[in-house]
């Protein structure tokens, strides 16, 4: 059998406890490619963590075009909830599953490397360029704590914050983030666990779930609106990352025991697996 190496992108939606099982059927099926040999390295968001942590502390979530401003008072937050809260229960879990998982932070010996974004206009911002603060943008990953880490049997678990030589953490996409490891590893694949249990053809109709897709298919299917709103920016990236040297990126949801697996050694069989041609 050949061996392969997967990131896998997971949101902090998946920690609701709504979400128990399907996360529980995600962490048993990491742990089932890395007994089988394969190398898992996971990235995590966590902006409803962040956003509920806000709230209590008496801030008010800033959001522009679908991105957070970060400022000083966020930056704690994201550093609390989305490094601390989620990176402890989401490694908690796949250690119950018996993966053998390490959470990391950008700040753990630069693992993700990265610049303060510039000021830049953004859809739905206005016409004047958006200061987003301590957000930023990935420079470069550190390869070789990655690499000590899976050859060891580790799962390394990334939460998506990344830092530069300075010191200075900074708030990051973590679409953003798991596309540079792909990048960076050479992955066999990129996973995006959604809320959708793929890309539709019917938003309404899980049943209407495409198997494949190819960027000739997906740039038609944005076209006809087939792919609209939020899922054209999330299928747009996982194209660039596949022009980057992803060989192919999987769109899944809605998870069950078995899918997540079937999906990346069975492409098209579960969620959308997204191919150049």
């Amino acid at each position: 059998m050949t061996t392969q190496t997967f990131v896998i992108k997971l949101g902090g939606e998946l920690m609701d406890a709504s979400k128990a099982e399907e996360l529980g059927a995600i962490a048993r099926d990491i742990s089932e490619l890395q007994r089988e040999g394969h190398t898992v390295v996971i990235v995590h968001g966590g902006g409803p963590q962040a956003t509920a942590l806000q709230k209590k502390l008496g801030q008010e979530p800033r959001m522009v075009g679908g991105r957070r401003i970060t400022d000083d008072e966020t930056l704690h937050v994201m550093k609390m909830a989305v490094a601390g809260q989620v990176n402890v229960d989401l490694c908690s879990r796949l250690s119950a599953a018996g993966a053998q998982p390490v959470g990391l932070h950008g700040a753990s010996s630069q693992a993700i490397k990265a610049h303060k974004r510039p000021p830049m206009v953004v859809s739905g911002g206005g016409p004047d360029p958006i200061d987003f603060g301590h957000v930023g943008d990935v420079d470069g990953v550190n390869t070789k704590l990655l690499t000590l880490l899976v050859s060891g049997g580790f799962v390394p678990v990334l939460s998506c914050l990344g830092a530069d030589a300075e010191g200075r953490v900074f708030n990051i996409n973590a679409d953003t983030v798991a596309n540079a490891v792909a990048v960076t590893l050479k992955a066999a694949g990129l996973v995006m666990v959604t809320s959708t249990p793929g890309v539709l053809k019917d938003v309404k109709d899980p049943s209407s779930r495409l198997g494949m897709l190819t960027r000739d298919q997906a740039q038609a299917a944005i076209k006809d609106g087939t792919i609209a709103g939020g899922m054209i920016p999330k299928v747009e990236e996982c194209f660039k990352a596949m022009d980057e040297g992803v060989l192919q990126v999987f769109i899944v949801g809605k998870l069950q025991a078995g899918d997540l697996k079937r999906a990346v050694l069975e492409p098209g069989s579960v969620g959308t697996a997204l191919r150049s041609a």
